[in-house]
């Protein structure tokens, strides 16, 4: 099951300038950052709020470490923007195994690691009306690192 909007991925060509502009235009502060060597981002979460199921909503912000990641990519061909969705649940591997039943493709065959620890998997766009989806399942215990 599906329990919360995790976090709003928006791809962006410089992280620093962005998360400037969401901290002085809406406040958000910077709950985490890392790099993820495997995906070529730096990345930023801006946590919006916590959730009912005890996780949170974020804004994720990805600038690309290398020209070849995705992300990079994807700003070559549509500038800074929403990149994808990501939906939470508290079972990444069943949930992705329950929605390829239906059809979609999903894009790993075995989840991996993601922002703060999480196991993450994608859903093809094309399956889902033009939407990078993202399924996540939060770390068990997240700690604020800025």
């Amino acid at each position: 099951m599906l329990t919360r909007i995790d976090h709003i991925g928006i791809a962006c060509f410089d992280l620093d300038a962005t998360v400037e502009f969401y901290r002085a235009t809406y406040g958000f502060e910077v709950y985490h950052s890392e790099v993820n060597e495997e995906q070529g981002v730096r990345e930023a979460m801006l946590k919006i709020n916590s959730t009912d199921d005890g996780g949170a909503s974020y804004l994720q912000l990805l600038e690309p470490t290398r020209e070849d990641s995705t992300v990079a990519k994807w700003l070559a061909k549509n500038g800074e923007g929403v990149h994808h969705i990501a939906f939470g649940t508290a079972d990444v591997d069943g949930e992705a195994a329950a929605i390829k039943d239906k059809g979609v493709r999903v894009l790993y065959e075995e989840p991996r690691v993601g922002s703060m620890g999480s196991r993450i998997t994608f859903l093809h766009p094309k399956d889902c009306h033009g939407v990078l989806t993202e399924l996540v399942t939060s770390a068990p215990v997240e700690s604020p690192e800025h």
